[in-house]
């Protein structure tokens, strides 16, 4: 099992992807996708420059056809010309033979287990014995070994990418849309590179869901070692979307998983221009890294905790916090501006006596008088107090340092106090270690993970508070939210969104509309960003939808399986409009889509 309570880098084997080798010592490398057409050349090399100039150590192209596999040769050519050496991607699915072309001139090729040899997705269940069940794996293999002679010919590295919306047919009927099923569908092709000795190969197991791409992974990983191999891993969440949604649910499923040392490479998925990924990984790279500097924690890991299949730790409800409920946001206030619009579910106002506020409010011990919505907040030098304390809802502030025989006996007899588990420089590992010590203790007390930062760029504190609570939620381990940043740039309604955000991106409380759109590529035939920004506009105030908006079919409508609409792209401005899985209207216009759309949510 990875670590817990400590950051320690998963060993790897080196992948050698020309002069950018990938794996083992290696940093971790960032990578973007261009969404040009790969027939057009000048476009194509004027983006690839964007992207390396940004800090981009590979770039990816779409290749679905040979024609375009073939013109990466002429992108390539053009790159060297501008006195660019950076690494190329070929990106295949549906088309072994593309993949067979791009080769033998790029340094990588992608190719999706899910269409690469298996028939294109249909959503039939199909029964298989095991005897025709290893009949398709044969045929898989037959299909799969001309491509991997031509790579060790050319020395050409493969990534095996396996995408959650889009799982074969096969794999879908055996073990239906799961995790495993993801794992399965990637380890009978790694499986082959083994048997053939081939083992310049990279990973990527990705899903639009942050809690099911970092569940899988992890399953993957833990295969993986059963089965001695060491390949390195793409990270990515597909689909993330753009803006602060993009960007807040990339941070929590890629984060998680960077904590815990698993992974080699990133890419952050933004419905924007691809040169606008790079900054936001490579902020996200440079913050997971700090962490090596914290000290260890000599936690001990709960028999309760699965990080495979993970369950709600167990809590008493105190008033709406812990118990069954939905977790709470807490929101600092204090500021003139602020005050009564927010939605947090409380406020916290320290000490102050004079506040204006529709809310719950929490309030310093010290200044605490009793009152309709206030609530005390408790130090651990306060305990005396708190023993005698007879509000139906109180809270108390405790670190890992604070969590000692006397403080656990305290909490067992007074199991409705909701702790606000804090640390310093943010030592979410220490924080860690202190929920586990409750589960291996039993004590039942709620928890609300409080983090303080002091960043006054808006993107940066969104991931960095991303990557530190995201895990938390993921893996359902606390009860609350409680995020403060002390820079006056950063408003209390900016915190408090972000609060929200982490915990719709972990999917535990849903606040507005969801959105699952990719980022585009050289596929698409219609101007996604705009119909992202579109369908956004009219469809906001929907809270609880889910609204996919996808480029092509690659993914579409198998990342759409738990979306409630889809609009996704059918050809050259083409779109067409799904309800669920089912189609309910093909090949429209693109200049009157996204109305058909809005049409088709408001009256279904």
């Amino acid at each position: 099992m990875t670590p817990v309570f400590h950051y320690e880098r998963r060993k790897t084997a080196e992948v050698s992807i020309s002069t950018t080798p990938l794996g083992g010592e290696n940093p971790i490398r960032i990578q973007s996708m261009t969404n040009t057409s790969t027939l057009d050349t000048e476009a194509s090399v004027r983006q690839c420059i964007r992207i390396i100039e940004a800090g981009g150590e590979y770039v990816r192209l779409t290749a679905q056809g040979i024609r375009e596999a073939e013109n990466l040769r002429n992108i390539e050519a053009g790159l060297h010309a501008a006195g660019y050496r950076t690494p190329l991607v070929a990106d295949i699915h549906f088309n072994p033979k593309a993949a067979e072309t791009a080769a033998g001139i790029v340094e990588k090729v992608r190719i999706n287990p899910g269409n690469f040899a298996d028939s294109v997705k249909t959503f039939r269940t199909v029964e298989y014995s095991d005897e025709a069940y290893q009949a398709e794996l044969l045929k898989i293999r037959e299909r799969f070994l001309p491509f991997l002679s031509i790579c060790k010919k050319n020395s050409t590295a493969i990534r095996i990418g396996v995408n959650h919306g889009s799982l074969s047919d096969r794999i879908m009927s055996r073990y239906g849309d799961t995790p495993q099923g993801m794992v399965e569908s990637c380890m009978e092709f790694l499986r082959i590179c083994v048997a053939e000795q081939f083992f310049n190969v990279v990973i990527s197991i990705k899903a639009s869901n942050s809690f099911v791409m970092v569940r899988t992974v992890r399953l993957l990983v833990d295969q993986m070692e059963r089965e001695n191999m060491y390949f390195p891993l793409h990270l990515g969440v597909t689909e993330a979307g753009e803006g602060e949604d993009g960007r807040i649910k990339s941070a929590v499923g890629i984060g998680a998983l960077l904590l815990e040392g698993v992974g080699d490479t990133i890419r952050v998925s933004l419905s924007e221009a691809p040169e606008a990924e790079i900054p936001v990984a490579q902020l996200l790279v440079k913050y997971v890294e700090e962490k090596k500097k914290l000290p260890e924690t000599d936690g001990e890991v709960s028999d309760l905790y699965d990080p495979f299949n993970p369950q709600r730790r167990k809590t008493v409800a105190s008033g709406k916090i812990g118990g069954e409920h939905v977790p709470v946001v807490v929101t600092a206030t204090g500021r003139e501006e602020e005050p009564s619009g927010l939605i947090s579910d409380f406020i916290y106002t320290g000490k102050q006596l004079n506040f204006q506020v529709n809310a719950k409010v929490i309030m310093d011990f010290s200044v605490f008088s009793p009152g309709e919505n206030r609530y005390p907040l408790f130090s651990v030098k306060e305990k005396d107090a708190w023993k005698t304390c007879r509000e139906a809802v109180q809270f108390i502030r405790l670190s890992y340092k604070n969590l000692d025989e006397e403080i656990i006996t305290l909490l067992k007899e007074k199991p409705a106090t909701v702790i606000v588990v804090e640390s310093e420089n943010n030592h979410i590992y220490e924080q860690k270690a202190f929920i586990h010590r409750l589960m291996n203790r039993g004590v039942v007390n709620p928890v609300i993970l409080k983090q303080v930062y002091n960043d006054s760029d808006l993107d940066s504190f969104r991931i960095k508070s991303a990557v530190d609570c995201g895990s938390f939620f993921l893996d359902l381990l606390a009860d609350g939210l409680w995020i403060e940043n002390q820079a006056d740039t950063i408003s209390c309604r900016q915190t408090e969104a972000c609060s929200f955000g982490i915990l719709q991106a972990a999917g535990r409380r849903i606040s507005k509309t969801e959105y699952i759109s990719c980022p585009g590529c050289g596929r698409t035939l219609f101007d996604l960003q705009t119909a992202v920004k579109k369908v956004k506009a009219a469809t906001s105030h929907l809270k609880g939808l889910k609204i996919a908006v996808m480029g092509c079919i690659v993914n579409g409508p198998g990342e759409m399986a738990d979306a409630d609409y889809g609009y996704v792209g059918a050809g050259k401005g083409k779109v067409s409009l799904y309800k669920g899985r089912k189609c309910i209207m093909k090949n429209i216009s693109e200049t009157e889509a996204v109305e058909k759309l809005i049409a088709l949510i408001m009256h279904p």
